[in-house]
């Protein structure tokens, strides 16, 4: 029998108490960064918004998290607008489908489509970023597969922060953190997994970059808390790039949870953050010489 059907009682049965739920998460996000430049816009048919310096010929390609059911670029702009003031670097932050309306592999369609419409924009292609959070650090994973696997030109580099990435919620920390995580926690993750993937296999490549082949990809950094259920995603992620000889840095935090780098006043976020805006610059500027 199904964990929901198991468990009539199960915190957000309906899609609509899952995505109150995740808007109460992303209200900690706090304020947008002043000054921050914002613009709606689309690449191609896809929706977003972008955010911070106009003109730069580097950018990055940002997914933010949700579980694939909830978020958008507008809940996310605190966080992304810190990434961009911390590297310098825009950002285009992808509107991409939600489930249960457009289920996978809807959302790493539009990735893909995005990417390729900012190829057409004459953007090298090494000078591109793709980054993300949660469901959207995995997402921008499964997107440099797809990009791997359709010939296309690799981006300079590929950041996620405190990733999901295997769908299937195989990893130890999933039990292990469960107390620890003040923020997410199993059966968000599951009934999320559930609207998404409806009846695709959760080992899917293109749905748990976890089990993917990382060969060929461009440099990979992920930052995860020690204390958060999705610590193991992020280290799955490292040794798929590891075992590829694809240069890797995975950063775990220790004693902090998901997303910590949205608590701005924590000397990790800001350890954080300058170390991921370093590698974007780094990675950007120096594939794209």
């Amino acid at each position: 029998m199904a964990f929901w059907q198991q468990n009539p009682q199960a915190k957000h049965q309906t899609i609509e108490e899952l995505r109150g739920h995740y808007a109460a998460l992303f209200a900690r996000f706090g304020a947008v960064p002043a000054g921050l430049d914002v613009t709606q816009g689309k690449l191609g048919a896809i929706p977003g918004e972008w955010v911070g310096p106009s003109g730069n010929s580097r950018i990055i390609l940002y997914f933010h998290g949700g579980g694939y059911v909830a978020g958008s670029p507008e809940s996310h702009r605190p966080l992304i607008g810190r990434l961009v003031d911390a590297s310098g670097v825009g950002a285009f932050s992808v509107g991409y489908r939600l489930a249960p309306e457009c289920f996978f592999p809807a959302a790493v369609r539009d990735g893909i489509d995005a990417y390729r419409a900012l190829l057409g924009k004459g953007v090298s292609a090494s000078s591109v970023i793709l980054a993300g959070d949660e469901a959207g650090g995995g997402l921008a994973f499964a997107v440099v597969l797809a990009i791997r696997n359709a010939g296309l030109d690799m981006p300079g580099g590929v950041v996620a922060l405190s990733p999901w990435a295997d769908l299937s919620l195989s990893g130890l920390s999933m039990l292990s953190n469960r107390k620890s995580d003040t923020v997410l926690d199993w059966e968000t993750l599951f009934l999320s997994a559930r609207h998404y993937l409806r009846k695709s296999n959760p080992c899917d490549a293109y749905a748990s970059p976890a089990y993917a082949s990382f060969t060929g990809f461009p440099p990979v950094m992920v930052h995860a808390g020690s204390g958060e259920i999705l610590r193991d995603d992020a280290s799955k992620l490292g040794d798929r790039a590891a075992a590829a000889n694809v240069p890797v840095s995975v950063e775990i935090y220790d004693g902090m949870g998901h997303l910590f780098q949205v608590e701005s006043g924590r000397n990790e976020a800001k350890v954080s953050l300058s170390r991921l805006a370093q590698f974007i610059r780094a990675k950007s500027a120096v594939m794209a010489a």
